[in-house]
């Protein structure tokens, strides 16, 4: 599962703009997920704090960032929180930074589009 997401989050920063919803990532990955159960949705939440983590430990962006809470302007408390425990400033401040989510999301994008880091890390 964990590798499915990744897949699709790389190759979603490098083609495609704008952010995507829980559910594309459950259809394209093929999770089968029922994101109405909480404890499926809780499992996706699980995955891409994971492979956030990972990413963020080996010097690379944070792929979650692309994945926006429907219904929400950006991201949920969740995401904040995952990037206070990277060390990255406390959440709420975070949260209210205008510019920490599209900085992210810019870094994302510039690094997986870059086909040496591609080739070498995807």
């Amino acid at each position: 599962m964990i590798t499915r997401v990744r897949r699709f989050l790389v190759n979603y920063s490098r083609h495609q703009t704008g952010t995507v919803s829980y559910l594309t990532v459950v259809q394209e990955a093929e999770l089968g997920l029922n994101l109405d159960i909480s404890h499926e949705k809780a499992r996706l939440n699980e995955l891409l704090a994971e492979i956030s983590e990972t990413e963020y430990q080996a010097g690379r962006p944070i792929l979650s960032c692309l994945v926006k809470v429907e219904g929400s302007k950006g991201q949920g408390d969740n995401f904040f929180k995952l990037c206070e425990r990277l060390g990255l400033g406390p959440w709420r401040e975070l949260k209210q930074n205008p510019d920490f989510l599209s900085n992210l999301r810019a870094e994302c994008r510039e690094f997986w589009r870059n086909e040496e880091n591609f080739a070498q890390f995807s």
